[in-house]
């Protein structure tokens, strides 16, 4: 042991650091590695598990990524177990919660040197010693992880950084987080390469204090990277609220009381609950609204209510529309990233579509027509009940064009 004793932690992690080899179309590579030193028997500071030395040393490695295939966030483990001469003797390393021994040849993997030689799981990372045993064990789920299952958690809260508050996540930086991973989706190859260039290797403290920062920087990076619908417009008759339930005040077009339409409630919690900026854009008197979509709990859902009684203006009139993007902090540049959802082919869709905002039309009711009276009246979609709103706009935003350069390599690759 007193060789090995006189060998710094910084020295013994970096001799025997995995040398970690990778999927060739991996989208996601780690970002640093932290390392503890065990000498002695212990508790990890990164993992759940306890570590006993095998009567050397035991380096732990912490393996961060900004991404896994179904999650923001992923930390992975590795353990060279050394001897008293500081030869490695054993190999461990995390796959799915668990620690699993990486055994291939002689009770270790391949080594390069005094390094084991490790293969991370395609878009998940868990580790195996075998790439083919990885292939024929695993392939169809990592399959299915790597395509359907993409970013089905978004920001990952099962770690103890989210649970001691390090971090926090807004509804928005869910849904974009989910949407940059269903845009990276891939089919893996199960050929494997080492890293030309490897992650910078730091103490576990140093990664520690690093981790929630990372992860704040990348949620709030992810609006100006991943291609989004910025705003929501929506109009309310025959939209919202079933025009046919509507009690007038005697003599005006004051609506009282009106009925909602099914499935109007869900959908505006389901995409509140996604981080849509919302948007009323109505035709009519603001008390109207106010007393229909206030009677039934609706008003708050709205950032804004850009109202024709207060712009002095109909829908299909410009107006109506840019004023509804300046209140969600838009121009018109940004119109190609914002909806119109409304019943009215000559108000919502033709003004949606005069000004370059995409176009949905709700063919629910017949008091107006449902066909195209001139090319300015075809809407971009089309939905028959409210409950399909929040798939279509999911699919709306898949298919935007990347907003970035680099984005646009990525999905050129």
């Amino acid at each position: 042991m007193s060789g090995l004793a006189t060998i710094a932690d910084r020295d013994l992690a970096d001799r025997h650091r995995p040398v970690l080899q990778f999927d060739r179309r991996e989208p996601y590579l780690p970002v640093r590695i932290g390392y503890t030193v065990f000498r002695a028997p212990g508790q990890s500071p990164s993992s759940k598990f306890a570590i006993a030395p095998r009567g050397g040393a035991t380096i732990e490695y912490a393996i961060y990524y900004d991404w896994d295939i179904g999650h923001l966030y992923d930390l992975e483990h590795v353990w060279v177990h050394v001897d008293g001469s500081g030869a490695v003797v054993e190999v461990e390393a995390s796959a799915h919660g668990r620690r699993e021994p990486m055994v291939r040849d002689a009770g270790l993997p391949l080594m390069d040197g005094v390094r084991p030689v490790l293969f991370a799981e395609p878009g998940k990372h868990a580790h195996w010693a075998d790439p083919d045993a990885m292939r024929a064990e695993a392939g169809e789920r990592l399959r299915l992880c790597c395509d359907a299952l993409a970013g089905h958690e978004a920001v990952h809260r099962g770690n103890f950084f989210y649970e001691a508050g390090a971090y926090g996540v807004q509804p928005q930086q869910d849904r974009l987080a989910r949407l940059k991973m269903q845009g990276d989706r891939f089919e893996p190859s199960f050929e494997f390469s080492t890293l030309k260039g490897e992650a910078p290797l730091v103490p576990w403290d140093d990664l520690e204090r690093f981790v929630p920062q990372r992860v704040a920087a990348v949620m709030a990076g992810l609006e100006a990277e991943v291609p989004h619908l910025r705003a929501i417009f929506l109009d309310c008759g025959d939209t919202l609220v079933d025009e046919g339930t509507e009690i007038k005040r005697p003599g005006t077009d004051v609506v009282l009381t009106a009925e909602l339409i099914e499935g109007a409630t869900a959908t505006l919690a389901a995409l509140r609950d996604a981080g849509h900026r919302l948007i009323l854009v109505a035709d009519g008197p603001r008390e109207t609204f106010s007393n229909i979509l206030v009677q039934h709990g609706l008003w708050d859902q709205f950032d804004a209510h850009v109202i024709s009684e207060d712009v002095g203006a109909l829908k299909p009139s410009a107006l109506m529309f840019d004023t509804a993007l300046r209140q969600a902090g838009l121009t018109r540049d940004d119109a190609r990233h914002v909806v119109m959802v409304g019943n009215n082919l000559e108000r919502d869709i033709a003004g949606a579509n005069g000004v370059g905002i995409g176009s949905i039309f709700f063919s629910w009711s017949d008091r107006r027509s449902r066909v195209p009276a001139s090319p300015l009246q075809q809407p971009d979609h089309v939905i028959t009940a409210l409950s399909q709103l929040p798939g279509l706009l999911e699919s709306i935003e898949l298919a935007l064009p990347p907003l970035t350069q680099a984005g646009q390599a990525r999905q050129e690759a």
